[in-house]
């Protein structure tokens, strides 16, 4: 790095998954082509490649092969990792969920929020109606220790970035703490389109419509109120991308008009977009990047009204909302918006306003005014 130049270091809560965050780290790390980048874990073969490319640190707990394949096993040692990180910066961006915000740095620290904790302030949500009986007892029994924690490392940070206005609502009432929304930018791989790898698939597929569902198969991202809206739509079919520890009960509760997939190429996701009649969201999204993604192919959405979808999505011109996470409302808003005409450059267009470019422009702006705070390092 150039001499005199501040230093800016990234920092992420745990690099173990292909999600809508570890895309967002990533144009963070375009944005800021010389930081390094922290993590208290990573996994390389269950994440974006491109990770293979950045000056990366990873945490002692990274030694733990089991708990890189099993983050979520990792929850009570993950706030010592995460105190017992130091970063040498004038800057560090943490992209934080619930961990990153607490690593500590002589320098200014910029939050950026996706939520606070959904485990220890939206447990029931995050756990779902059913949760396992070890499950639910350890993060009742971790939960005060852990919101202590939590408060503390909130109070370090030199400015909180929200990523929606539904999150910098939680973030106020959470930590008292004002922040400034910074919209997640939609970015998506310059692969081409390519067909599905599995012929019976394709045929299927290529034979008649669908929509489809992107999402990692949690409790709070409601895909089970989708596949059951689907039970009401014989002549629909349903395609659901994603994988996570509902996927089992998930097949089990799903008709024949339901597709589940995984493991696909950038390619075969551009295809799917492309080719989609809807992108439907049930979940409770603090953003939500999959109808954007959607949208980029000139694909309408489904959403339900709340969070994220608020920020993002233009009712009846880019998407058709509904109101309550229940199958039968899911099952009308899919038919309301089989009956729209959709103006697919309209549906672009409004997309495009949540570019990568955009985004690197308000960070590179937030760090400047962050180093120009008289007393601050690199000032």
């Amino acid at each position: 790095m150039a001499a005199g130049r501040p230093r800016v270091a990234l920092a992420h809560d745990y690099l173990t998954q292909r999600g809508g965050a570890e895309r967002v780290v990533l144009a963070m790390t375009r944005a800021f082509p010389e930081a390094t980048l922290h993590t208290l874990l990573y996994e390389p073969g269950k994440t974006f490649a491109e990770f293979a490319d950045v000056d990366l640190r990873v945490s002692p707990l990274n030694h733990a092969s089991y708990l890189r394949r099993h983050h979520r096993r990792a929850l009570p040692a993950l706030p010592f990792a995460a105190s017992a990180m130091r970063i040498d910066a004038d800057v560090v961006i943490a992209s934080s969920s619930g961990w990153a915000h607490g690593i500590r740095s002589p320098g200014a620290k910029i939050v950026y929020c996706y939520s606070p904790a959904r485990w220890l302030y939206q447990s029931d949500r995050y756990l779902g109606a059913q949760p396992s009986l070890v499950r639910s007892t350890a993060l009742r029994t971790l939960r005060p220790g852990l919101i202590r924690w939590d408060q503390h490392a909130a109070g370090t940070a030199t400015r909180y970035l929200a990523i929606s206005t539904a999150v910098q609502q939680r973030i106020a009432d959470t930590y008292g703490l004002a922040s400034e929304v910074v919209p997640a930018p939609v970015t998506l791989s310059r692969a081409e389109p390519e067909e599905l790898r599995e012929p019976a698939t394709r045929a299927l597929l290529e034979a008649e419509p669908f929509h489809l569902v992107v999402s990692r198969l949690l409790p709070y991202k409601n895909v089970d109120v989708v596949v059951r809206a689907f039970e009401r739509l014989p002549g629909d079919r349903l395609v659901v991308v994603g994988t996570g520890p509902e996927l089992q009960y998930l097949r089990s509760v799903s008709g024949p008009n339901v597709t589940f997939l995984a493991g696909l190429t950038d390619g075969e996701m551009h295809w799917l977009y492309a080719h989609a009649r809807s992108l439907v969201a049930a979940s409770h999204e603090d953003y939500g990047l999959t109808p954007l993604e959607a949208a980029l192919h000139g694909t309408p959405a489904v959403v339900l009204r709340w969070g994220g979808f608020l920020d993002t999505m233009v009712e009846g011109a880019t998407a058709v909302f509904f109101d309550d996470p229940e199958p039968a409302a899911v099952a009308d808003a899919v038919r309301r918006a089989d009956d729209l005409p959709w103006d697919a450059g309209v549906v672009r267009a409004n997309a495009e306003r949540f570019s990568e470019e955009h985004f690197a422009e308000r960070l590179q702006a937030e760090v400047a005014a962050v180093l120009a705070r008289p007393g601050t390092p690199g000032h």
